[in-house]
């Protein structure tokens, strides 16, 4: 399977963050975070999944456990299972991640 250019997906919402789905399995999913300027993901948790935050593009910051780090696009961080995580967008600009999540908190039916 083969996955279009991540650029021809994004879509950014004047409301809150939007997600792009990717690819998902009943195993795991992956997604597009597009968080404009002042733009959140609310920190929570997942009792089972463990996730990685890879961003594209922008300077977001990403917030696991008791740990804030700004990330630059390139760059990664892992928030394992049990770990308050989430992302905000605190610049000027867009800022765009890749999400990976498994197993999936909820597999999708088939």
């Amino acid at each position: 399977m083969q996955i279009p250019n991540y650029q021809s997906l994004l879509r950014f919402s004047d409301e809150k963050m939007a997600k792009v789905n990717l690819y998902e399995s009943a195993k795991m999913f992956a997604d597009l975070y597009c968080l404009k300027p002042g733009q959140e993901q609310k920190v929570h948790m997942h009792e089972r999944e463990d996730k990685i935050y890879f961003v594209l593009e922008g300077r977001p910051t990403a917030i696991v456990g008791e740990v804030e780090s700004h990330l630059e696009a390139g760059e990664s961080c892992v928030a394992p299972a049990g770990e308050p995580h989430g992302v905000r967008n605190d610049t000027e600009e867009n800022a765009v991640l890749l999400v990976f999540m498994a197993p999936h908190p909820k597999p999708p039916t088939v």
